[in-house]
């Protein structure tokens, strides 16, 4: 698909509600089966508009994301040293919690002999 044709098909899928994407992408995945399977059985000349359909489902579930995190506020994206440092810290937690449950459990285990 052109530039000028993708813009076009997304401006026109981003007017279209929930119910009516939902239609789109299930249309979509229909050609795309057909698409595939005309493939396999060397039906298929046009051998792009694989590409194609897979790209518009791609769109169409871009915009459906979209429209369901409207109203999500976006976080700030964190560098990978600071995602790392938090998912030490976490582990560390973790690991500390498991040590005293095991505590516990083996007080209990003494208080029960």
């Amino acid at each position: 698909m052109k530039t000028k044709q993708s813009k076009k098909y997304l401006g026109e899928l981003r007017e279209k509600n929930a119910e009516a994407l939902s239609i789109e992408l299930v249309n979509a995945k229909k050609e795309l089966f057909n698409l595939r399977f005309q493939n396999a059985t060397n039906q298929l000349d046009n051998t792009a508009r694989i590409r194609e359909v897979r790209k518009n489902i791609a769109r169409i579930l871009t915009i459906i994301t979209k429209e369901q995190n409207k109203d999500v506020p976006e976080k700030k994206k964190l560098s990978r040293k600071k995602r790392m440092a938090e998912k030490q810290q976490l582990e560390k937690k973790l690991a500390n919690e498991k040590k005293l449950e095991n505590k516990r459990a083996a007080k209990q285990q003494k208080v029960a002999k």
